[in-house]
């Protein structure tokens, strides 16, 4: 019996649906689902998990900047 491996992944950081990844020759590409990660969008990571990382780190940058800019008031 042969061994099933999910062709694409759903990327969800705190209950948000950042995006998908899909598997393709070279690794993972991501599809945005919402504007906050549309700079990852057409991304090649090595791994679903890589690709969640940086789905984090968008969110987590744009969350500091958004801290940061609500203090400066």
């Amino acid at each position: 019996m042969s061994e099933f491996h999910p062709q694409a992944y759903i990327i969800e950081i705190h209950d948000r649906a950042a995006g998908i990844v899909t598997r393709d020759a070279r690794g993972f590409r991501f599809f945005s689902s919402e504007r906050l990660f549309d700079s990852l969008e057409g991304r090649q990571f090595r791994s679903a998990r890589e690709a969640e990382r940086a789905a984090r780190a968008v969110l987590s940058e744009r969350s500091g900047r958004a801290h940061s800019a609500f203090l400066a008031i």
